[in-house]
């Protein structure tokens, strides 16, 4: 039987990141462009398939660029692949209290627009960390075991 220490160890280790890439983009129209042709040119170095990673990252990036915007502040991408098979997509942007909202909040696509209701079909999982302060991370991951 494993021990408690041995049990740390092998949670640790999954989680532990096999590839990591993390850049900060101009939050502009061009800023998003380019973390969506980032990620492609990593995500096709690490052997992943582009879809729907790219969509998702042209999204949220999209939204930094859009709803994150402070004027002379950045927004960061990172593309993380952990042991346990998922690929976890990050944006962060310097507007902290202009939170998405998941589909359930606002049902009509006219409000929150439509962006986020593909990250959330396309996702297996989707979320928004708080800071931090003045920041929030926007984040969906992807099993990457269960795509062909």
């Amino acid at each position: 039987m494993d021990t408690l220490s041995d049990v740390n160890q092998e949670i640790a280790a999954l989680r532990t990141p096999l590839r990591r890439f993390s850049v900060p983009l101009s939050a502009t129209r061009r800023g998003a462009r380019l973390a969506r042709l980032l990620a492609a040119e990593h995500l096709q170095s690490w052997g992943l398939p582009l879809d729907p990673a790219r969509l998702i990252v042209a999204e949220l990036a999209a939204n930094a660029a859009v709803h994150g915007k402070v004027p002379g502040r950045s927004f960061r991408l990172a593309l993380t692949v952990t042991a346990c098979g998922a690929l976890r997509i990050e944006v962060t942007d310097a507007k902290g209290e202009s939170v998405p909202r998941r589909r359930d909040a606002s049902p009509d696509p006219a409000e929150s627009g439509y962006g986020l209701l593909l990250v959330e079909e396309l996702a297996d999982r989707w979320g928004v960390l708080a800071g931090p302060v003045p920041c929030k991370t926007v984040w969906a991951e992807l099993d990457l075991g269960a795509r062909g």
